[in-house]
């Protein structure tokens, strides 16, 4: 049998969307991080994603970055991809496992130790110690039940013209549909309206990945 000539408007979006998400290729390193990923059962962010992270990082020639949710290091990499030479990464993770992965995969790249500050625990516990407008970028990638509070953080961190990464801000195509109630949709909902209704923040969302929520302070 023949197959149509004209696919369906929903293949076409599928077809569409991975392109975009297949479009800028990974490094060796990157991939060695999603193998480790695999193995500790870690979820990584897509590669469409961590092309837009090394994009913005390069925007705004980030030299300090805050990360919450290390991972095994494939959103540092995208990060420091786009980075300053001279720029450095606090990450933050309450798997100190997963830093541990995500270390052996950094040094693995050459990325000197002094240009990624790991630190192990609660996110909510280690950003009040940050210094407060000093960071280029705050990328969030944490418990999406706490969004709310790590957007509230961030506000205060990044400096004038730093730029907000909330990921999983779509929450696996539940977040737009407001009927659903569960925790996590509901929650990350807040957190994109507490950043929508700031003015502090100028906003966009991106269907890239699991979905971007970016924001530039104003």
């Amino acid at each position: 049998m023949t197959a149509p000539k004209n696919p369906s408007r929903a293949s076409a979006i599928a077809a569409t969307l991975a392109f975009a998400e297949a479009f800028v290729a990974e490094s060796d390193g990157a991939e060695a991080a999603r193998r480790r990923a695999d193995d500790l059962g870690v979820e990584c962010i897509s590669t469409g994603v961590a092309a837009t992270l090394t994009l913005l990082a390069r925007v705004v020639n980030a030299r300090a970055v805050a990360e919450i949710g290390t991972g095994t290091g494939v959103s540092a990499l995208a990060l420091l991809a786009g980075m300053a030479s001279d720029g450095v990464l606090t990450s933050i993770d309450a798997e100190a496992e997963h830093q541990l992965a995500a270390r052996e995969v950094l040094t693995a790249e050459g990325v000197p130790s002094r240009r990624v500050r790991l630190i192990a625990g609660q996110a909510l516990s280690v950003l009040p110690k940050l210094t407060d407008g000093a960071y280029d970028l705050v990328y969030i990638d944490g418990d999406p039940l706490e969004y709310v509070e790590y957007v509230a953080q961030a506000q205060g961190l990044l400096r004038p013209g730093g730029v907000l990464v909330l990921h999983h801000a779509l929450w696996q195509d539940l977040v737009a549909d407001e009927r659903n109630e569960d925790d996590e949709p509901l929650i990350i909902r807040e957190a994109l309206e507490a950043v929508l209704t700031d003015e502090s923040f100028t906003p966009a969302l991106l269907p890239v990945g699991d979905g971007l929520l970016v924001a530039v302070r104003n």
